[in-house]
């Protein structure tokens, strides 16, 4: 395998690489907004307030979900994009951990999840709450705590992956500008000689070796 080959696979792996990512990031995006958004239809039916959380949340899911759409094509652009990518995992880990904080190791048996998450999901602001039965919701709050986790890794690797593309591009690029530049001619003054200056044109006292014959004095007036 030549080289050239193996810098057109290499091509073929980053690129179907990042078609994959983005296609990832946009499933873990949509799966969250989903649930997010009818979270946000109940709280709002029920007239209680939004949490910040949930309130960053349905703002970051959509634009996620753009980005990674417009994104997505495999062109140089798309891995010129890994700072937002990289700012897309600060931000993803940022909801994760605000859902963590709030449900802890508990999770569906925490205090927050009966009184916030699983009143709302489950509707319980609409009807009595019933001693022994289970509330619903909680496999929607497994789901959006294990996408957010996923979205955020995937955002991780594309900013990874992007920098390394670009890197190795820009790499590229500065060896054939210097090959370029190490193979143009170098313009300077005219040759000279070590002792008798510049050398005259041709044609003008210059001998068959290109150096112009040099007259010896005896006397005053005199030359041999």
């Amino acid at each position: 395998m030549t080289s050239n080959d193996k810098i057109t696979d290499i091509n073929a792996i980053s690129r179907g690489s990042l078609v994959a990512l983005r296609i990832f990031q946009l499933i873990c995006s949509v799966i969250v907004l989903g649930i997010l958004a009818y979270l946000v239809h109940r709280v709002n039916e029920a007239g209680a307030h939004k949490e910040h959380w949930l309130v960053y949340g349905i703002v970051l899911a959509p634009i996620s979900t753009a980005f990674s759409l417009v994104f997505m094509p495999p062109f140089m652009y798309s891995f010129l994009a890994f700072p937002a990518d990289f700012a897309f995992w600060v931000m993803w880990l940022v909801l994760f951990c605000l859902l963590i904080t709030r449900t802890g190791a508990h999770t569906c048996s925490s205090p927050w999840f009966n009184n916030y998450w699983g009143f709302y999901w489950d509707g319980l602001y609409k009807r009595p709450v019933i001693p022994g039965v289970k509330i619903a919701g909680c496999g929607n709050l497994r789901a959006t705590l294990a996408f957010s986790f996923l979205a955020m890794f995937a955002f991780l690797v594309t900013a990874f992956l992007g920098g390394y593309v670009v890197a190795k591009h820009w790499s590229k690029g500065r060896r054939e500008r210097l090959a370029r530049t190490a193979g143009t001619p170098v313009v300077g003054n005219p040759p000279t000689s070590e002792i008798r200056g510049p050398t005259p044109p041709a044609g003008e006292g210059v001998s068959e070796t290109g150096i112009a014959p040099v007259a010896h004095a005896t006397q005053p007036g005199t030359y041999v």
